[in-house]
């Protein structure tokens, strides 16, 4: 099946049509009314009519005679660019992209390497991941934390476990929970870190949040310039305490946004068996 977005815009309230949309395409590559009419196969009355009912909408001028033919006005200009980003949008990938938490997104470009998968990717946090997915600008979904996924209640699949470890610039780590009171902590917002806040809390530990961050890394960057401070990171990455490792195991997962994808498909089955050693290679527990 061979498909092509055509696509419309609301400007200002006011409707303008793919047809619209087309003949300043046209007029802004051959700099001429008739020629653009001759390549939509409609007569210059017509294309002329499409042109002059927009700027009665709009109230602007959109095309302007030149001694050399017609040339779009710079209003005009940026109105066909935004279409071009538009369309751009629908238009089918012709590369996988993948987007996600930074830890997930990690785990998926290890993968994606191993199975010769040529990849887009992209790593930030789950809430930003999810708004991408939502406006259809991904193939696979990658979230850190599962919480994401039930919420939105998406058909997520899980790939891996992983857990937290707390980490610090200090060398001298705590070993007990009881010995955190009282401490300095930085935290990565909408990550799976909730499950320590959540650990410190039922048992009744007092601690204090300096500094919010989005990113693992640069959290690790803070507590590692900063002595008196801590974090609590991802084990298959960072290094550090697994002092309640048990507490914050969890799931890493994905959403196949693109489910019609054959390739995806196949890396989906690569991921869920044979790339389980890759998992476990790279830090993190198989999925059983």
């Amino acid at each position: 099946m061979d498909v092509h977005p055509k696509l419309g815009l609301v400007i200002n309230d006011h409707t303008l049509s793919y047809k619209f949309f087309e003949a300043l395409e046209c007029i802004s590559r051959t700099w001429s009314q008739r020629k653009a009419a001759k390549m939509l196969g409609v007569s210059h009355a017509v294309l002329n009519r499409r042109i002059k009912d927009a700027e009665e909408k709009l109230g602007v001028s959109l095309v302007e005679a030149t001694g050399a033919g017609s040339e779009l006005t710079d209003y005009a200009i940026k109105l066909l660019e935004k279409h071009r980003k538009y369309i751009s949008r629908m238009k089918k990938r012709k590369k996988i992209v993948i987007c996600g938490g930074y830890i997930s997104s990690r785990l998926l470009e290890i993968l994606a390497l191993e199975y010769g998968l040529d990849v887009m990717l992209y790593s930030t946090d789950d809430e930003s991941a999810i708004y991408l997915a939502d406006m259809d600008m991904i193939d696979i979904l990658t979230l850190d934390d599962p919480i994401h996924a039930f919420r939105r209640d998406l058909d997520f699949i899980p790939i891996a476990y992983d857990q937290l470890v707390l980490v610090s610039g200090n060398n001298s780590l705590p070993d007990a929970l009881n010995d955190l009171k009282g401490r300095k902590f930085v935290e990565v917002i909408n990550s799976s870190q909730r499950l320590a806040w959540n650990t410190l809390d039922k048992a009744g530990i007092g601690y204090r949040i300096v500094k919010q961050v989005k990113s693992p890394y640069t959290a690790s960057k803070i507590v590692e310039d900063h002595n008196d401070c801590y974090t609590f990171l991802n084990g298959s990455f960072f290094s550090g305490s697994d002092i309640i490792k048990n507490e914050t195991k969890h799931i890493i997962s994905i959403v196949m946004v693109n489910e019609e994808n054959k390739i995806l498909k196949d890396f989906l089955e690569f991921i869920l068996n044979e790339g389980q050693k890759i998992v476990e290679k790279s830090g993190f527990e198989r999925i059983e």
